[in-house]
């Protein structure tokens, strides 16, 4: 049998389901195929969806810290706004308590309207006494028993007494250490949910102390707060001290007022005594002056006519008696004069003739007068007064006798060899002249310058012994110059001479 007869031709319905064969096997392929490729897209899903995750949560984390910032932020500003406004009120309260010093008027300023504006709802202040004793200086929120209950529960616990009032340490419900024991006790005895109390403080240590504290169980108090309790607390006690140091201050200026009011009428009763003596001895002396020149005036004429031989020669002996005589007499009669100037300027008795005087001219004038005897011990006069210095207003006459004077007793006083005696002139300032005459004589003890210028008195020195005195020439210097609103200024070392100054008013 041929080979093409032996093989089978395949019919249509094989031919069909050969082809549905192969094509399921490609479609079976084909979704294979899109199966894998769906798998991969979705692990890369899975990767995104993961990436998005890690994002979103991210984002949240962020999101969070953003809300708890936020709020942070918050609550620190209004805890800012709060010490703020504490430290205008606490700046307002110090300024009201430093204007009063009155003590209870201090403690009355801290009224509920300062204590709400601080941030606080009640307030207690009580003082402490150097004898142990409490009182309550002023209670803001609570009745007097019930402050007086708070100060009981305060004094009866020493933890407290001790950290507050010795060692001046803020107690509060913040506290941790020890005395936080006490804390319960304490806010129920004040009735608050939180407190800080503070010693008021002075430069002795604490005189009482201050509690301030809040109701509410939300308000937290901080650091901040305790600061400001202690803040205000020294502020009052800084007014307190001044109040008080203010008090003395004034209650010891009344006593002495009143002391130097007593001694004010002592002593104008004493002056006025004084007064009347000196009165008294002025016109004394001008009347036993007065008597006295009479006699005197007849001694020394008779003594004179004596002495010119007028009722006769006498013998050598009588007359060199009857010269003695006459020289004493010019000697009384000069005391008399100086005694009866004295007492003239003492009662203002005396018309000073004011005219403006040309000093430099007038000390050329008595230098010629005083030459002879400062010629006669060697003595160098040096006169240093300014062309241009102005005129000074004075008594002639009675400004040459204190030239005459002083010069005079400086050349008492300087050596007979090397003496030197200066006179210097100035303006001053003050529209016055200043005159000074110095020497390098013997000088003057500290003792004996406080005394110099009262009348009779004479220093106790060699020369003085030498040569007679009364003792009343440098008194009516210095009575002159007074008399002239000036001022006579003695300044002297013992055994280097002396400088006698005196102003006088310019013309």
């Amino acid at each position: 049998m041929p080979l093409t007869s032996s093989l089978k031709e395949p019919t249509l319905i094989e031919s069909v389901i050969n082809f549905a064969g192969m094509f399921g096997l490609i479609a079976l392929i084909i979704l294979i195929i899109v199966l894998v490729f769906k798998m991969e897209k979705l692990k890369e899903l899975s990767g995104e969806l993961a990436k998005l995750k890690r994002a979103f949560d991210e984002l949240d984390g962020q999101a969070k810290l953003i809300v708890r910032t936020d709020l942070e932020l918050h609550r620190a500003q209004e805890e800012l706004d709060k010490k703020i406004a504490g430290l205008v009120t606490l700046q307002k309260l110090t300024r009201l308590i430093s204007t009063t010093l009155d003590v209870e008027e201090i403690y009355r300023k801290l009224d509920e309207k300062h204590i709400i504006e601080l941030g606080f709802d009640r307030a207690i202040a009580f003082s402490h006494d150097d004898a142990g004793a409490f009182s309550i200086k002023t209670a803001v929120g609570y009745t007097i028993e019930e402050a007086e209950l708070v100060l009981k529960e305060f004094s009866s616990h020493p933890l407290i007494v001790d950290k507050v009032l010795n060692k001046n340490h803020i107690f509060s419900s913040l506290d941790t250490d020890k005395s936080s024991k006490e804390i319960p006790l304490f806010l129920k005895a004040l009735g608050l949910s939180s407190f800080i109390c503070a010693p008021i403080v002075q430069k002795n240590g604490a005189i009482g102390a201050l509690v301030m504290g809040c109701e509410s169980p939300y308000t937290h108090l901080t650091e901040g707060d305790k600061d400001l309790v202690y803040i205000l607390a020294a502020q009052i006690g800084q007014a307190v001290e001044n109040a008080k140091l203010f008090e003395e201050t004034y209650r010891s200026h009344q006593e002495l007022e009143q002391k130097v009011g007593q001694r004010t009428r002592e002593l104008s009763a004493a002056f006025e005594e004084i007064k009347t003596i000196s009165k008294r001895k002025s016109d004394f002396i001008s009347a036993v002056s007065h008597e006295l020149r009479t006699p005197l005036t007849s001694i020394k004429g008779y003594a004179s006519i004596l002495a010119a031989g007028k009722l006769g020669e006498l013998p050598a002996a009588a007359k060199e008696r009857v010269e003695k005589i006459n020289k004493h007499s010019d000697s009384l009669s000069q005391l008399i004069n100086n005694l009866l100037d004295i007492s003239r300027i003492e009662s203002g008795r005396v018309d000073l003739k004011f005219e403006p005087l040309n000093l430099k001219a007038m000390i050329d004038a008595l230098g010629d007068m005083l030459a002879p005897p400062m010629k006669d011990k060697g003595i160098e006069f040096i006169a240093d007064i300014p062309a241009e210095l102005p005129a000074a207003s004075a008594d002639k006459s009675q400004l040459e006798r204190v030239f005459i004077n002083l010069v005079g007793n400086a050349i008492k006083f300087v050596p007979v060899t090397e003496g030197r005696v200066t006179l210097r002139a100035k303006a001053l300032d003050n529209n016055m002249l200043q005159v000074s005459i110095s020497d390098n004589g013997i000088g003057i003890s500290e003792k004996d310058l406080a005394k110099l210028g009262e009348e009779f008195f004479r220093v106790d020195n060699d020369v003085n012994a030498k040569v007679k005195g009364t003792g009343l020439g440098l008194s009516l210097v210095k009575h002159i110059i007074e008399a002239h609103k000036g001022k006579l200024t003695i300044s002297s070392v013992l055994g280097h001479g002396s400088t006698f100054s005196f102003t006088l008013p310019k013309a």
